[in-house]
């Protein structure tokens, strides 16, 4: 029974309940029937299955003959021995054991399951009671099956939200980049359960730095954008205390526009997403503080937080200082590499520089011309009082902040992601945050890669995603027996953390966005910007969505010298191929470019590029 059966249907349309808001949303989601990948005798009457991967839902059992005597499930992410499902794995890894009273002959049922009460109540989002409770699993063992197993169908019922596996793929000449994204893919769709982007199973609430690294990775495997837009009008009032993930608001709905060309979203909430970027707390010389005294209840309010919410607080990745957090971190300064948070510091800052530039498109999107000067100047001003104050031009990389001595990495990496380095600059803070390796968390590598491809060093970045040395990578996640990516590097840098984080698959958007550099040009992918940095890949291909259809690529490397590459471009759209720096002979279509510049322009169709070192 080793071959897979996807069985698509339908629920009925499923009123989601959203918590302390006590309102229904209706999301349509699906339900997946998987054949075990394997099945071993354990005993006399006790099984183990593997399903291949974990996914949200329950065992569906169809006896053929029926049992009177009660019969046991267990179900369950992670095995302590071979065959054999932790009942005690920790942290919030999963396990069940549920009882059954005995089987009817050809009818279906599905063990109950006790819920946890952590994200069946409160602000989580909530499933309907059609669905029952689910949890994440890979494994099943049942005990006192009197009846044939061959007498029993047993198929894990995954839910999810609507998904097309075909619509994006990628393969290469390295073996663990392509696991990797195999990876991560599976995360997006395995974690899309509630039709919202939530954190992970230990709480099923969205926040918005989860949320938008899920957004980039489902925007790279999938071209339905109903999910994102639907968490991003659930963050308007419903945004969450880090003052670094409320900073996350305007790139969310940037990237959503970016995306789909639906101006829609950006004008029902531009005035909250001038407020989102914090703005308001602004000093003179243009500089924010959480700290700041203008952080009002008004304000907060008009944010969107509750009466009486606690005030919003710097967090600087996750999780925090062992200080903060009262567990034992493998680092006690957490996943902060020693972040000395300030009242002004420069991680802060740099998301708020970030928010003034994408709300300065914003506002040109919208034709608001007066609003496009007022935000650019704010930009320029952040930008050149960071340069002067945050900078250590004698180190040649920053500050933790203002006062500081300290150099975190994350005073570094965002600086680099976020287009802030003065130019004279960027090798300096590039090999200071070389110099740092991965001292972030799985959330910050995001910004980590962004930062190291956007600057030249693409072969740096691929070997950090391929990396099989120590535990603060990838494939520590895997080796662990994760089918999903995981919420913190390993256990130790998070005590409570998950198997389920789809904020962890900063790889898949990352491939897609930066080292194929396929991202859309102008809104709505009407012009596609391909730009390969694909280092020492002697081949690859890949395919990827966008709302008018799918871009395929595929690169070979002929010789030292010579690079071809194979891009096929969907109809209704267009594309800009960045060419390499290094360029001595240009071919497109088997005829040679004299006159190139910096890139090629690409009608839709098939197209051939021939580049010559």
């Amino acid at each position: 029974m080793n071959k897979h059966i996807s069985l698509l249907i339908i629920l009925v349309v499923a009123y989601l309940n959203l918590g302390a808001q006590n309102s229904t949303d209706k999301i349509d989601l699906e339900s997946s029937l998987i054949q075990p990948k394997n099945i071993i005798k354990i005993s006399d009457g006790h099984y183990f299955i593997d399903f291949g991967k974990a996914f949200f839902g329950n065992v569906e059992i169809t006896p053929k003959a029926g049992q009177n005597d009660s019969l046991v499930f267990h179900l369950g992410e992670k095995l302590d021995s071979e065959f054999h499902i932790d009942r005690n794995p920790g942290a919030t890894i999963r396990y069940r054991k549920s009882k059954m009273s005995g089987l009817i002959a050809n009818q279906t049922t599905l063990p109950e399951l006790v819920p946890y009460k952590r994200n069946t109540t409160g602000a989580a989002i909530l499933l309907p009671d059609s669905i029952g409770t689910i949890i994440p699993f890979r494994y099943c063992e049942i005990e006192n099956l009197k009846i044939p197993i061959e007498d029993l169908q047993i198929k894990q019922k995954a839910l999810h939200y609507k998904f097309n596996d075909d619509a994006a793929t990628f393969s290469s000449s390295n073996k663990m980049m392509d696991s990797i994204w195999d990876f991560c893919k599976h995360t997006i769709k395995a974690t899309s359960f509630t039709g919202y982007y939530v954190d992970g199973d230990r709480e099923r609430i969205p926040y918005e730095a989860d949320a938008y690294i899920n957004q980039l990775s489902h925007y790279s495997v999938d071209n339905n954008y109903e999910m994102a837009k639907r968490t991003n009008e659930y963050f308007i009032d419903n945004p969450t205390w880090p003052t670094e993930w409320l900073l996350h608001t305007v790139l969310m709905f940037y990237t959503d526009y970016m995306y789909t060309a639906d101006i829609a979203p950006l004008q029902k909430y531009y005035d909250n997403l001038k407020l989102k970027t914090l703005m308001d707390l602004e000093r003179a010389d243009g500089l924010i503080s959480s700290k700041s005294p203008k952080f009002t209840e008004a304000l907060a309010l008009k944010l969107g937080f509750k009466k009486g919410s606690k005030k919003i607080q710097d967090i600087i990745d996750w999780p925090p200082a062992q200080k903060d957090t009262g567990w034992k971190l493998a680092t006690a300064e957490g996943e902060r590499d020693g972040y000395e948070i300030v009242p002004v510091n420069t991680a802060i800052n740099s998301f708020y520089y970030y928010n003034l530039k994408l709300m300065t498109e914003i506002a040109g999107f919208l034709d608001k011309k007066e609003d496009v000067a007022f935000f650019k100047q704010k930009a320029e001003k952040v930008k050149e009082t960071i340069n002067t104050k945050l900078l250590d031009t004698k180190k040649g990389y920053y500050i933790d902040g203002e006062g500081s001595t300290h150099s975190a990495l994350h005073a570094n990496m965002l600086p680099l992601a976020f287009d802030l380095v003065p130019e004279k600059h960027i090798a300096s803070v590039t090999e200071f945050v070389k110099s740092r390796g991965m001292a972030c968390s799985v959330y910050g590598s995001q910004y980590l890669l962004e930062g190291l491809y956007k600057n030249g060093e693409a072969q740096y970045a691929a070997d950090l995603i391929t990396s099989t040395t120590g535990d603060r990578n990838w494939w520590n996640m895997m080796n662990v027996g994760s089918t999903m990516a995981m919420e913190a590097w390993d256990l130790k840098y998070k005590p409570n953390s998950d198997w389920n984080h789809a904020w962890g698959t900063a790889p898949l958007n990352v491939i897609t966005r930066y080292m194929w550099g396929i991202k859309p040009k102008t809104a709505g992918f009407k012009v596609a910007q391909i730009e390969p940095q694909l280092g020492d890949l002697s081949f690859s291909s890949i395919k990827a969505p966008t709302k008018n259809g799918f871009i395929l690529a595929e690169f070979k490397k002929k010789n030292d010298k010579t690079d071809v590459y194979y891009i096929t471009i969907p109809n209704n759209m267009s594309a800009e191929f960045i060419l390499p720096k290094n360029v001595k002979k240009v071919f497109l279509n088997n005829k040679k470019v004299k006159n190139y510049d910096s890139y090629l322009n690409l009608k839709s169709g098939e197209h051939v590029i021939r580049i010559d070192h």
